[in-house]
C-alpha cells in the first residue's frame, strides 16, 4: 500500500502552546499535541490507527477531501497528514486471521504429544520466510 494522504483542521489551545487535530473525512478521529509538530505526529498516528481499523474490518478506504474541501472553523487552519500504512501497519497490526491447512496425520500427532502450539509455529514461520524481525 502507498502512502495515503489526508487534511487534518488544527484548532491551537486557548491557553498553552498545543493543538487539538481533526481529520474530517475520519469520522472522530481527533487528537491532540503539545505542541504544532506534537499535534502533527498526533494527528498522523491517529489517523494511521482508524485506517487500520476499517481495514482489519474489511472496510473501504474512505476517499480523502482535497485541501480546499476542508474549511476550519475561525482560528483553524488545515494541513495534509502524510500516512505511511506499511510502516504503520507492521508496527501496530496484529488483527488475526483464522487460517485452515493441511499436515500430515503422523506430524500432527507428534506436535499435539508435545503441545505445540500451531499458530505460533506458523506465524514464527512466516515470520523468518519474510524476513521480519
Amino acid at each position: 500500500m502507498k502512502k495515503l494522504v489526508y487534511p487534518a483542521i488544527l484548532y491551537p489551545f486557548e491557553v498553552g502552546e498545543g493543538y487539538t487535530v481533526e481529520v474530517p473525512d475520519l469520522p472522530g478521529c481527533i487528537t491532540q499535541g503539545d505542541s504544532l509538530a506534537d499535534a502533527i505526529e498526533m494527528g498522523i498516528d491517529a489517523a494511521s490507527g482508524w485506517i487500520l481499523d476499517e481495514l482489519e474490518d474489511g472496510n473501504e478506504l474512505l476517499k480523502a477531501s482535497t485541501l480546499e474541501r476542508i474549511v476550519p472553523d475561525e482560528g483553524g487552519f488545515v494541513q495534509y497528514l502524510v500516512l505511511d500504512m506499511d510502516a504503520y501497519t507492521e508496527k501496530h497490526g496484529n488483527k488475526a486471521v483464522r487460517k485452515n491447512l493441511t499436515i500430515p496425520s503422523w506430524l500432527n500427532t507428534l506436535a499435539e504429544k508435545q503441545n505445540i502450539n500451531f499458530s505460533e509455529v506458523l506465524k514464527d514461520a512466516l515470520a523468518d520466510k519474510l524476513h521480519i524481525a
